[in-house]
Protein backbone atom coordinates (compact mmCIF):
# COMPACT_ATOMS: atom_id res chain seq x y z
CA UNK A 1 0.00 0.00 0.00
CA UNK A 2 1.31 3.45 -0.56
CA UNK A 3 1.12 5.04 2.49
CA UNK A 4 0.34 9.13 2.37
CA UNK A 5 -0.67 11.43 5.04
CA UNK A 6 -3.11 10.61 7.13
CA UNK A 7 -1.21 6.84 7.47
CA UNK A 8 1.46 7.58 9.94
CA UNK A 9 0.60 4.88 12.86
CA UNK A 10 0.65 2.27 9.82
CA UNK A 11 4.60 3.69 9.36
CA UNK A 12 4.76 3.70 13.34
CA UNK A 13 3.54 0.75 13.98
CA UNK A 14 6.51 -0.78 11.73
CA UNK A 15 9.43 0.81 13.56
CA UNK A 16 11.15 -2.67 14.55
CA UNK A 17 11.89 -2.14 10.36
CA UNK A 18 13.41 0.62 10.14
CA UNK A 19 16.94 1.31 11.65
CA UNK A 20 16.18 3.57 14.53
CA UNK A 21 12.27 3.95 15.21
CA UNK A 22 10.97 6.73 13.19
CA UNK A 23 9.58 9.59 15.01
CA UNK A 24 6.02 11.56 14.63
CA UNK A 25 7.06 14.69 13.40
CA UNK A 26 9.92 13.00 10.80
CA UNK A 27 7.32 10.28 9.75
CA UNK A 28 4.51 13.34 8.98
CA UNK A 29 7.03 15.23 7.08
CA UNK A 30 8.05 12.73 4.78
CA UNK A 31 4.88 11.36 3.83
CA UNK A 32 3.51 15.03 3.38
CA UNK A 33 6.56 16.13 1.47
CA UNK A 34 6.03 16.31 -2.23
CA UNK A 35 7.84 13.84 -4.25
CA UNK A 36 8.41 11.62 -1.18
CA UNK A 37 7.04 7.79 -1.28
CA UNK A 38 6.92 5.30 0.72
CA UNK A 39 4.89 1.58 0.78
CA UNK A 40 4.15 -0.75 3.09
CA UNK A 41 3.65 -4.59 2.90
CA UNK A 42 0.95 -5.29 5.47
CA UNK A 43 0.21 -9.17 6.81
CA UNK A 44 -2.67 -9.28 9.83
CA UNK A 45 -2.98 -5.64 9.99
CA UNK A 46 0.71 -5.24 10.71
CA UNK A 47 3.44 -3.95 8.78
CA UNK A 48 6.05 -6.52 7.25
CA UNK A 49 7.87 -4.29 4.66
CA UNK A 50 8.67 -1.44 3.27
CA UNK A 51 9.87 0.85 0.54
CA UNK A 52 10.98 4.29 0.61
CA UNK A 53 11.87 6.05 -2.60
CA UNK A 54 12.24 10.39 -3.58
CA UNK A 55 11.73 11.82 -6.88
CA UNK A 56 15.38 14.05 -7.42
CA UNK A 57 14.89 16.71 -10.37
CA UNK A 58 17.60 18.22 -12.23
CA UNK A 59 17.81 20.87 -15.38
CA UNK A 60 19.32 18.90 -17.79
CA UNK A 61 18.07 15.46 -17.06
CA UNK A 62 14.43 15.49 -15.78
CA UNK A 63 13.29 13.40 -12.50
CA UNK A 64 14.56 10.30 -11.36
CA UNK A 65 13.59 7.77 -8.30
CA UNK A 66 16.08 7.28 -5.70
CA UNK A 67 14.93 4.11 -3.58
CA UNK A 68 16.47 5.38 -0.14
CA UNK A 69 15.50 2.32 1.80
CA UNK A 70 14.05 -1.33 1.10
CA UNK A 71 13.21 -3.26 4.36
CA UNK A 72 11.41 -6.84 5.15
CA UNK A 73 11.01 -8.70 8.50
CA UNK A 74 13.48 -11.47 8.70
CA UNK A 75 10.51 -13.81 9.12
CA UNK A 76 8.76 -13.06 5.27
CA UNK A 77 12.05 -12.63 3.70
CA UNK A 78 12.43 -15.30 0.38
CA UNK A 79 9.04 -14.97 -0.01
CA UNK A 80 9.02 -12.11 -2.84
CA UNK A 81 7.72 -9.64 -0.51
CA UNK A 82 10.83 -7.10 -1.20
CA UNK A 83 10.53 -7.43 -5.10
CA UNK A 84 6.86 -6.41 -5.08
CA UNK A 85 7.72 -3.66 -2.95
CA UNK A 86 10.88 -2.73 -5.07
CA UNK A 87 8.51 -3.56 -8.24
CA UNK A 88 5.56 -0.84 -6.73
CA UNK A 89 7.67 1.63 -6.66
CA UNK A 90 9.53 1.49 -10.22
CA UNK A 91 5.62 1.09 -11.30
CA UNK A 92 5.11 4.38 -9.66
CA UNK A 93 8.01 6.18 -11.09
CA UNK A 94 7.21 5.26 -14.36
CA UNK A 95 3.57 6.54 -14.17
CA UNK A 96 4.99 10.28 -12.68
CA UNK A 97 7.70 10.15 -15.55
CA UNK A 98 10.41 9.58 -14.13
CA UNK A 99 13.17 8.30 -16.44
CA UNK A 100 15.15 5.99 -14.35
CA UNK A 101 15.53 4.73 -10.61
CA UNK A 102 18.50 4.09 -8.55
CA UNK A 103 19.40 2.56 -5.40
CA UNK A 104 22.93 2.12 -3.73
CA UNK A 105 23.98 -0.80 -1.44
CA UNK A 106 27.10 -2.12 -0.03
CA UNK A 107 28.89 -4.52 -2.79
CA UNK A 108 28.96 -7.60 0.11
CA UNK A 109 24.95 -7.13 1.06
CA UNK A 110 23.77 -10.47 -1.46
CA UNK A 111 20.73 -10.13 0.26
CA UNK A 112 19.86 -6.80 -1.45
CA UNK A 113 21.35 -7.31 -4.75
CA UNK A 114 19.75 -10.53 -5.43
CA UNK A 115 16.12 -8.71 -4.95
CA UNK A 116 17.00 -5.48 -6.49
CA UNK A 117 18.42 -7.67 -9.72
CA UNK A 118 15.05 -10.13 -9.46
CA UNK A 119 12.83 -6.43 -9.58
CA UNK A 120 14.87 -5.97 -12.65
CA UNK A 121 17.81 -3.79 -11.63
CA UNK A 122 20.59 -4.04 -14.20
CA UNK A 123 24.40 -4.67 -12.88
CA UNK A 124 25.94 -1.86 -11.36
CA UNK A 125 28.07 1.10 -12.65
CA UNK A 126 30.87 1.01 -10.17
CA UNK A 127 31.07 4.60 -8.25
CA UNK A 128 32.54 6.08 -5.14
CA UNK A 129 30.09 7.27 -2.60
CA UNK A 130 31.46 10.11 -0.57
CA UNK A 131 29.04 11.94 2.27
CA UNK A 132 29.25 14.32 4.82
CA UNK A 133 27.70 14.59 7.95
CA UNK A 134 25.39 16.81 9.88
CA UNK A 135 24.06 16.61 13.07
CA UNK A 136 20.28 14.91 13.56
CA UNK A 137 18.63 18.13 14.40
CA UNK A 138 19.38 19.76 10.92
CA UNK A 139 22.06 22.77 13.07
CA UNK A 140 24.98 22.38 11.19
CA UNK A 141 27.42 20.38 11.32
CA UNK A 142 28.54 17.93 13.76
CA UNK A 143 31.76 17.67 15.40
CA UNK A 144 34.52 16.05 14.48
CA UNK A 145 36.79 17.01 17.42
Amino acid sequence: MHLARGDEEILLAGADLFDAPPTEAWTAKFLSSEGHHLFAAVDADAPIGFVSGVETTHPDKGTEMFLYELSVHCEHRNRGVGRALVGALADLARSRGCYGMWVATEPDNAAALATYGAAGAEPPVPCVTLGWAFDAAGNGCASRG
